[in-house]
């Protein structure tokens, strides 16, 4: 018993070695964790993925379990630095690393394509997200009955487009989306699915939303980041003098928030009506449902230096909203009117879209400001 609880105070001072104070897969602090087999500490959430690959990978917990002094003497001669060193030689500078805060669908890949399949050792096994070309079936919900149904999927690096196809043997494709302005982003818990992808494009200078799954978990992270990589290839192009930690931002992004909040029109005299609303960067758009194909409306969201503010509560004698918490968002054109059915989520919005205002605009950001993104339909 006395040589147990040594042990296990031996690992526990590991976790004080530079590197093992956060999980080795996700970055999630204080792990308290460890693969005994592979040499690293990681969370409770990421120990559970790693079971998934307990062939390669046995996890024990650091406070709990029995430690053999032969395991404890591996796990101080290897820790997380040592691991990253090698199972993460050659990770492509596109290739997304997840933190904690990603879905399960991104932590388990990452983690079964450092360790099992090993693809950031041997270079040929990342072909397919790395190049340029990518030709394959994805199920596709349908804009008007919400059916899915699989459709073909080219992504193009020389074309500099993403399609997709009705039928195998179509010459025309349903729709095209320059990947300048394409971004793909999970939303397991929206479109009710563990591998749900979202991918938005802009047409006609408003968003477009299609949402695709695959049941290989590995085929659509490899879509996901076939995307980026020839995101990242079309803006090293576009913008040759910025630095690679500038461009990563941009590959592809996570909504900023979103949820239902109640609107009304321009006039401020129609009555609220509830909308689902996404902040996506310095758009804020609102839809009908989660999962439709087409924004209603779009507001731009500028900095507070271009005379945009934002502040809790509706104008005096507003009626109309059933909800009671209300935001009015204040643009050098017009007041947008909106309200919250809680004060947390009042709070959450506001704070969602101060942070936008707080930024300083960027150049190209003027251009689209001037388009005057309104609202432009109920």
């Amino acid at each position: 018993m006395a040589v147990d609880q040594d042990n296990r105070q031996r690992v526990k001072l590991l976790l004080r070695k530079p590197g093992n104070n956060l999980c080795a897969d996700c970055g999630a602090a204080d792990p308290e964790w460890a693969s005994y087999t592979l040499g690293t500490f990681v969370c409770q959430s990421c120990s559970g993925l790693h079971r998934n690959i307990a062939q390669i990978s046995k996890v024990k917990s650091v406070l709990l379990d029995p430690w053999r002094s032969s395991e404890v003497e591996f796990m101080d001669s290897f820790g997380n630095d040592a691991a990253r060193a090698k199972y993460e030689q050659q990770v492509p500078a596109f290739y997304y690393r997840p933190s904690h805060k990603d879905c399960m669908l991104l932590r388990e890949q990452w983690i079964r394509a450092k360790y099992e399949r090993k693809e950031f050792i041997h270079v040929e096994k990342q072909e397919p997200y790395t190049a340029g070309y990518r030709e394959g079936f994805l199920w596709k919900r349908g804009r008007d009955n919400g059916q899915y149904l699989s459709r073909k999927f080219i992504l193009s690096e020389r074309e500099g487009q993403l399609k997709y196809f009705i039928k195998n043997d179509s010459r025309e494709p349903k729709a095209i989306m320059k990947i300048h302005s394409v971004n793909a982003c999970f939303q397991p818990v929206k479109i009710g699915t563990a591998h749900g992808l979202q991918i938005t494009y802009l047409k006609d200078n408003s968003t477009r939303n299609i949402f695709v799954y695959h049941e290989d978990g590995k085929e659509m992270v490899d879509w996901f980041n076939a995307i980026r990589a020839v995101r990242f290839r079309y803006l090293k192009g576009a913008f040759p003098v910025a630095s690679v930690s500038e461009l990563l931002p941009k590959l592809t992004r996570n909504y900023i928030k979103e949820g239902y909040m109640e609107k009304t029109g321009p006039k401020h005299t129609e009555g609220f009506k509830k909308r689902w609303f996404s902040m996506d960067d310095r758009r804020l758009m609102y839809f009908r449902e989660p999962l439709d194909a087409y924004a209603r409306g779009e507001v731009f969201i500028g900095s507070e230096d271009n005379s945009y503010t934002v502040v809790s509560g509706l104008p005096q004698g507003v009626q109309g909203n059933h909800w009671q918490f209300g935001i009015t968002i204040l643009t050098p054109d017009r007041k947008f009117l909106l309200a919250c059915e809680t004060e947390r989520d009042q709070i959450a919005w506001m704070s969602a879209i101060q942070s936008v205002i707080d930024r300083p605009m960027l150049p190209h950001e003027y251009a689209v400001e001037l388009k005057d993104w309104g609202y432009s339909k109920p």
